[in-house]
């Protein structure tokens, strides 16, 4: 099946146009923009430009979804981590980490807190912690338990963002009821890559997607930016997305990691995010797209939705220890990652947030009419 591929067409009129302003009004009403036109966009980002732009991204936004959003909640489960990213503070050399693993019951009981709350979803991450991805078949019980008891005592879907797995694990993952899967390339550029995920193998962590996809899970595809990625490189993550047949698909900012080999490199403004979040909601337009509170914390939510996000993701309760990625410890224990937290901000943007009902139709719809990945995403992305 190969349905929603028809949503990444280019029309005709963005062909060689050179009234970019012309082709981002159009883009309001038909899904769909130019490769040369979203470059553009990307490197000369004038703010008239860029307001209509976002305008647009709202309006394929509210064409799918109305004005509800999806709420996930957040659990860092274990810091631990087997490989050596040089963008990421939990690498496995980075002697300043806060290491911890948390046990079942406080997972549990941060699952049934945010269940609570409201969220729509229990994102469950870690790293590739050695604990799981050792040589004994039974490595992952602990996390596979974990997505059955939270299923049971929630009823809530979870996404499992463990790691590049083996697919036996896949397969016991999917049998527990993780409905995604969650596997960032961050860049499909494959010098970048090589640089970013030292030691890692490009094409394994294709083929992880793809495997997931294969056994009827969602999948989340992230980038990074201003990790040294081009303009080009951004659009030909977007068609190795499309490719994949992603279901959710994520832009975040990099931010520089104490005790990393990028620690100095200097901050990026957040505005290339927002405008690849909005360029993929006009590219993806029935698609989820997260707006992460874990750069810029409650402070830079309003942007991402106004880009054209309708997911609000990492959202952590307080007081049991947890941590952020990009930023490990921004507006957690104050609360402001909290649904309750992020409310007034989803009421100044127009937005509310989903029924669960309206979160698992749309999961199960997307299930039914999402396509396989292209054959050459098998092989390579």
């Amino acid at each position: 099946m190969n349905k929603d591929r028809s949503a990444t067409v280019i029309p005709a009129y963005c062909q060689g146009s050179d009234d970019l302003e012309a082709i981002v009004e159009k883009a309001a009403d038909n899904s769909g923009i130019s490769p040369a036109a979203m470059i553009r966009l990307l490197d000369s980002p004038a703010p008239a430009l860029l307001e209509k732009l976002f305008a647009a991204a709202r309006r394929q936004r509210d064409r799918h979804f109305g004005n509800f959003v999806f709420l996930y909640g957040f659990l860092y489960i274990s810091t631990h981590c087997r490989n050596r990213c040089s963008f990421c503070f939990y690498r496995r050399t980075n002697t300043r980490a806060i290491r911890y693993r948390k046990t079942r019951a406080e997972i549990l009981e941060s699952s049934r807190l945010l269940a609570r709350s409201g969220v729509h979803l229990i994102d469950l991450t870690a790293g590739e912690d050695p604990r799981f991805f050792t040589d004994d078949e039974n490595g992952f019980d602990p996390v596979i338990g974990i997505v059955q008891s939270i299923r049971a005592e929630t009823g809530l879907p979870v996404m499992a963002s463990v790691g590049v797995v083996p697919d036996t694990i896949l397969d016991r993952l999917a049998a527990a009821g993780a409905d995604w899967y969650a596997c960032y390339q961050e860049t499909h550029n494959r010098q970048l890559f090589d640089q970013l995920r030292v030691g890692q193998s490009f094409e394994a962590r294709c083929r992880s997607k793809v495997a997931a996809k294969a056994r009827g899970m969602l999948v989340e595809e992230g980038l990074l930016c201003g990790v040294g990625e081009t303009s080009r490189d951004l659009v030909h993550s977007f068609d190795a997305m499309s490719r994949l047949g992603a279901d959710q698909v994520r832009a975040m900012t990099f931010v520089p990691q104490a005790g990393t080999p990028m620690h100095d490199q200097p901050p990026s403004s957040s505005l290339r995010e927002l405008i690849a979040i909005a360029l993929m909601r006009i590219v993806f337009p029935d698609r989820l797209i997260p707006a992460s509170l874990d750069v810029d914390g409650l402070a830079g939510l309003k942007q991402r939705l106004d880009a054209g996000a309708n997911v609000v993701t990492s959202l952590v309760p307080p007081g049991r220890g947890l941590a952020g990625v990009a930023r490990s410890a921004l507006d957690i224990e104050d609360g402001r990652r909290t649904v309750e937290g992020i409310a007034p901000t989803l009421r100044t943007c127009g937005l509310q947030p989903a029924t669960d009902d309206q979160y698992r139709n749309w999961i199960v719809e997307r299930k039914r009419t999402a396509c396989l990945p292209d054959r050459r995403m098998a092989t390579a992305c």
